[in-house]
């Protein structure tokens, strides 16, 4: 899509919405070498926050009308709806308690022994 911008914008929203684009993974990738939950969720989120500039760029585009295809724009507003919430749904899962547990056990009159 950034490639596909007038040339005197090539290298404004053109490179914004490339090095948008280009956090959105490489925080996600950094957020996986190892780290703790909270340092993953961080880089998470900061992979959301990237994909929401990305959105912002792709409205920038609709409202100055750079692209003649909307449906191009269509198809990538779906797909970044799609990466949010698997985002979010990644991110829940690391904050989300998943350590081990035992169920309660039910006892008949409420005593152990």
């Amino acid at each position: 899509m950034a490639d596909q911008l007038p040339k005197h914008e090539r290298y404004n929203l053109g490179d914004q919405m490339t090095r948008a684009v280009n956090s959105i993974t490489l925080n996600i990738a950094e957020g996986c070498t190892g780290l703790s939950d909270a340092e993953q969720v961080r880089f998470l989120r900061i992979a959301i926050r990237s994909l929401m500039e990305t959105v912002a760029c792709l409205h920038l585009v609709k409202r100055r009308e750079y692209v003649e295809n909307v449906e191009e724009l269509r198809e990538a507003y779906k797909e970044s709806e799609t990466l949010f919430a698997q985002l979010q749904a990644f991110q829940t899962s690391i904050q989300g308690d998943s350590s081990v547990q035992e169920d309660t056990a039910q006892y008949d009159d409420g005593t152990p022994f």
